[in-house]
């Protein structure tokens, strides 16, 4: 009998503590003691939750006894959280007061630890609901340009990366639910990201270093596109969108939408976008100029050449749901085709009126254009343990097949591809002395190559190995957030090129019959060997947010981040049309001797890009004022990046006669050397928001950032974005919104070698919509205007900054649904 009972009280031990539940009731109010509708209720580190109904209650069943913490959660008001301790035999019944907050709150999905602009050590945006459709465009980069910290660096409004702090290509990671994209955006700006913000919930921006959670590619920020496309439950609901944009003659449609039932949900979007080539503002020089009005119309728009688009997608997703989580699956095909502006080939750029790339409407030419295509499988699960040890383990894995190619005369020229396997396990345990945490597993194998006359880096594969630990706890008022991870990364290449590549400056002479010579020793003398690299990073993190006061709290991060160079930073030599360079990756090094440059294999080892970051943050969570106020100091040492030779290379394309014509000089088919090489770099800044409520209806928000990108040993790093300065007026209503933006980009004249200066210039933009009763749906009916002003407006941080400037004045209609 003594064994038995000693049996019986260790099964219960180990088992889930559900089995000894309870129920908690509650109600939660405003401080004017109104009924909260639809705020949402969930316990931590669960996927126990509910939502209030129009009386502001809730019920939550089945909740474990012992400690446990309540979140809730609603529009326009700060989150709230409660720690409660359940005793067997004794159901809860709570009230809750939600303070008023004009900064919207948004929770990140995908971290093991809670994280929200308000509530973190780690500086955080979240674009979502009527903000992310009103903000949406068909580059990820562009979509979230208007968040305080992130820029983009558009390319000509057909592809575009965001810019965090300054800090792009490889230090960003974007990711789909918590997954690489894994397409090749960060190796070229006019590469396209695989993601599309019109069938989004919500995209999370994590400012500075987030490789705790995402790796070492996360050195300086990270972009998580976030949708449904793995229900994780079966409630009918869905939203539909059509829009046309005058700028460029887009036209949109998209939708998503679930459903299921008690054991099975589904999951479906899509959406099908085309553009022409986008109008640009006819600047006043040109303006003044054009005196033949029977060969000019004064009026007449110039478009950017070669900017149009055409894209469509399609995912389904299922799960089946049981008692104690989920388990799901997904298929996406993403395929879209534009065009390539500035594809030049290495000629000159024109001045002045003769930009290359604005030509005239009615002007037609044979052009360049990428057909990219994306399957994307994804697999995601949930189990929810609630025992002794383990609270609960979260799977995510991914497969992707991406094809980039780009078309020339009707022929593939050179075709990127990239197949990725990636797996992440967290498992969150229960907690431990009042820590909540997680640890985490992360794989991932991406095998690229680029074939063709353009591909300038060799075929590899890294491989990726990552352990995690987060931690977080909190002591009163003061919350405490811990991790470290460490990540093993190798790179194999079997067929490294060292070609003996002919360079020379403008000065010397240099007639057709040695360019022709130098350009046949090139294949001539190509050395080929493998090579196989690895590297062991580690990154460590601590932070801290104290309430100080009722409604404010302060917050210090501070954490030391390593990263490998990706492949394109080491191996890369051949031309970068994208960029229109000669690349020549960290690998190899270039030398001058008795007046003669040459590039040979570099004899220093390869070292870890290493981030030592500091951020300080000031917020006001509650009330008809907020602000949240960041400061942040990193000093990256071993920066990988390119610096200019100052030498000159054939960029080994073929051209046809006819598109050589007459206006090919001898330096038409060269391009600038660069050539990776590290240094040590500082990067500082701040981001500031402010917003106030100033009655119901009205609410003005303010907003700025600065980066100071330079190296340590001086000299600035090159596209840095400007100091910027924005507001934005709203007017809402229970039907009617409206919203005026106003921002001004200021001079950026901190340039790095090869650069020149960009000017400020200041951008209007304006929203309306109307929300409608149709059918049992809720209908908004939507006009947007951006650039009214019609300001020729040049982007920094652009490599066709010179060529291709923002669109001019356009407006775009729209209807949307929800149901």
């Amino acid at each position: 009998m003594i064994r038995v009972t000693k049996v019986a009280a260790l099964v219960s031990a180990l088992l889930s503590t559900s089995a000894l539940a309870q129920i908690i009731e509650g109600t939660v109010l405003n401080k004017n003691g109104n009924a909260v509708a639809g705020a949402k209720v969930e316990v931590e580190g669960t996927s126990q939750s509910t939502v209030t109904n129009s009386d502001g209650k809730f019920s939550l069943r089945d909740v474990s006894n012992g400690k446990a913490e309540l979140h809730i959660s609603a529009p326009n008001f700060a989150h709230l959280h409660q720690d409660i301790t359940l005793v067997e035999g004794e159901p809860l019944q709570l009230s809750f007061t939600l303070n008023r907050s004009p900064i919207e709150v948004v929770d990140v999905l995908a971290t093991p630890i809670h994280l929200s602009v308000m509530e973190s050590a780690s500086p955080v945006s979240v674009l979502a609901g009527d903000t992310l459709r009103r903000q949406q465009t068909s580059t990820l980069g562009d979509s979230l340009e208007k968040m305080a910290g992130v820029h983009t660096s558009f390319h000509a409004k057909v592809a575009s990366t965001p810019v965090i702090r300054g800090l792009s290509g490889p230090r960003v990671l974007i990711a789909q639910n918590g997954l690489d994209v894994s397409d090749v955006s960060r190796v070229g700006p006019d590469h396209s990201v695989v993601s599309e913000a019109s069938t989004a919930q919500q995209i999370e921006v994590l400012r500075g270093p987030a490789t705790l959670f995402y790796g070492s590619g996360a050195v300086g920020g990270v972009v998580n596109v976030v949708d449904g496309r793995i229900p994780t439950d079966s409630t009918t609901r869905g939203e539909w969108l059509l829009e046309t944009n005058s700028v460029d003659d887009q036209q949109l449609g998209s939708f998503n939408v679930t459903t299921g039932n008690e054991s099975f949900a589904f999951y479906a979007d899509g959406y099908w976008r085309e553009s022409n080539d986008y109008d640009v503002p006819v600047s006043p020089e040109v303006e003044h100029d054009d005196h033949d009005e029977e060969e000019h119309d004064e009026d007449q728009a110039r478009v950017v050449e070669n900017s149009n688009e055409a894209s469509s997608g399609f995912t389904v997703g299922t799960s089946y749901l049981f008692d104690k989580g989920y388990v799901g699956l997904s298929v996406e095909q993403f395929n879209r085709e534009y065009g390539i502006p500035g594809h030049t080939h290495g000629e000159e750029e024109h001045d002045d009126d003769h930009e290359e790339g604005l030509e005239e409407e009615h002007h037609e030419e044979e052009s360049v254009f990428a057909d990219l295509e994306q399957t994307r499988v994804q697999l995601q699960g949930e189990y929810n343990v609630e025992g002794s040890w383990v609270k609960q383990i979260q799977l995510r894995g991914g497969f992707t097949d991406y094809e980039h190619a780009e078309i020339e005369h009707g022929e593939t020229g050179t075709l990127f591809e990239n197949e990725t396997h990636e797996l992440k396990l967290d498992v969150l345990h229960a907690p431990m002395n009042d820590w909540n945490g997680a640890v985490s597993f992360h794989y991932k194998n991406s095998d690229a190559s680029a074939q063709g006359e353009e591909a300038f880096t060799p075929p590899s594969v890294t491989e990726t190995f990552a352990m995690a630990i987060m931690e977080e706890k909190r002591f009163d008022e003061v919350l405490i957030q811990l991790g470290a991870r460490i990540e093993h990364v190798s790179l194999e290449a079997d067929n490294v090129l060292l070609p003996s590549l002919d360079t020379h400056d403008h000065d010397e002479e240099h007639d057709d019959d040695h360019e022709d010579e130098g350009h046949d020793d090139e294949h001539e003398d190509t050395l080929v060997f493998p090579i196989d690299e690895s590297f062991t990073a580690l990154s460590i993190s601590a932070g801290l947010v104290w309430d100080f006061a009722p409604g404010y709290n302060v917050g210090i991060s501070v954490s030391r981040s390593e990263r490998a160079p990706s492949a394109s930073e080491l191996l890369s030599f051949g031309p970068h049309i994208g960029t229109s360079t000669y690349e020549v990756g960290a690998l190899f090094a270039f030398h001058e001797e008795e007046g003669e440059a040459h590039i040979e294999l570099g004899e220093g080892s390869i070292e870890l890009e290493t981030a030592n970051n500091i951020d300080l943050t000031l917020r006001k969570t509650e009330g008809n004022l907020g602000f949240v106020l960041n400061a942040f100091y990193n000093q990256i040492d071993n920066y990988y990046y390119q610096t200019n030779t100052g030498l000159f290379a054939e960029s080994g394309h073929d051209h046809d006669e006819e598109e050589g014509g007459d206006d090919h000089d001898e330096h038409t088919d060269e391009l600038p050397v660069y050539i990776f090489k590290t240094d040590d770099v500082i990067l500082h800044g701040f981001e500031a928001q402010v917003a106030w409520q100033t009655t119901d209806e009205f609410k003005t928000t303010v907003f700025a950032d600065y980066v100071r990108a330079r190296l340590q040993d001086g000299g600035d790093l090159p596209r840095t974005p400007p100091l910027r300065v924005g507001t934005q007026f709203s007017y809402q209503t229970e039907r009617l919104s409206a919203h005026l933006d106003i921002t001004r980009y200021e001079e950026q004249d901190r340039i790095g070698e090869g650069e020149t200066a960009t000017d400020g210039y200041t951008l209007v933009d304006a929203s309306v919509s109307y929300d409608l009763d149709v059918l049992n749906q809720d209908i908004s009916v939507y006009l947007k205007g951006t650039n009214l002003t019609d300001t020729e407006a040049r982007v920094h941080t652009s490599f066709l900054k010179d060529i291709a400037p923002r669109p001019g004045r356009s407006f775009a209609l729209g209807v949307r649904g929800y149901f």
